[in-house]
């Protein structure tokens, strides 16, 4: 499967009694959204840790381009282009919108952080910068601290420091959370364009969101994937209505 970018292969993780994933396996291919649903308790956030190496599994393995990357850090993972949209660099509350992404860029350059402050002053670093905060709705805020960002302006300037890492692939955890209606029409977008550039596992309780974006879909129910495939596979699927899609409904 040389389209291939992302591959979990049998993961396990239990905290006690509790399964909260439970055997496992799905791919994330180029140019793609595949997004990961469930019920809230449903092990994804479990997931997400489990593939950005936040947390250890009990067993299974997470390959990135063909590499087994299961024993790496967080670090090491962000450096082979696994980045996490919130997780992937926390943001500095002090610094400008533009600098936190300049920071990002320094990484993905393999710069020490340390050397920020004369880089600071790096025409060329500054326009691609700010090419990058355009292109996810902030240029006009570069300059604002991301301590006085909106909330929802705060998921965008993550999405935009994920971007200055130029990742082999994103995991986005609810991007579309505290944007408004015309703050999530923007980043779909934004987002069917990015899949290009890198493909993206979408973690998102929006499902008009998700139906819009995704290629495919799996869903996750008690830690295990209950089912996997397109939109409308998915929509038809009894088993995922009566278990997630009929709940979602109601709300």
């Amino acid at each position: 499967m040389d389209d291939v970018v992302l591959e979990l292969r049998g993961m396990c993780r239990s905290f006690g009694a509790l399964k909260a994933t439970d055997d496992v396996s799905l791919t994330l291919r180029h140019g793609e959204v595949h997004a990961l649903i469930g019920p809230n308790g449903a092990g994804k956030s479990t997931l997400m840790g489990l593939i950005s190496g936040r947390t250890t599994p009990d067993a299974g393995s997470v390959w990135l381009a063909g590499q087994d990357i299961t024993g790496l850090s967080v670090a090491q993972r962000a450096r082979l282009g696994l980045a996490r949209s919130f997780q992937v660099s926390s943001l500095i509350p002090e610094y400008s919108a533009l600098r936190n992404v300049m920071l990002a860029l320094q990484a993905g350059e393999g710069h020490s952080y340390r050397f920020l402050r004369p880089v600071v002053f790096d025409r060329t670093l500054q326009r691609v910068g700010r090419d990058i905060l355009d292109r996810v709705g902030l240029a006009a805020r570069a300059s604002v601290d991301a301590a006085f960002l909106s909330h929802g302006e705060r998921r965008l300037l993550e999405i935009a420091v994920a971007l200055a890492m130029k990742p082999q692939c994103f995991l986005l955890d609810e991007p579309m959370a505290g944007l408004g209606v015309e703050g999530t029409a923007r980043l779909i977008t934004f987002l069917q364009g990015l899949k290009q550039q890198a493909p993206i596992l979408l973690v998102e309780h929006d499902m008009d969101a998700v139906f819009r974006l995704a290629d495919r879909i799996s869903v996750l129910v008690y830690g295990r994937i209950i089912a996997s495939g397109t939109v409308a596979e998915i929509r038809a699927n009894p088993l995922v209505r009566a278990a997630y899609l009929g709940e979602e409904s109601t709300q």
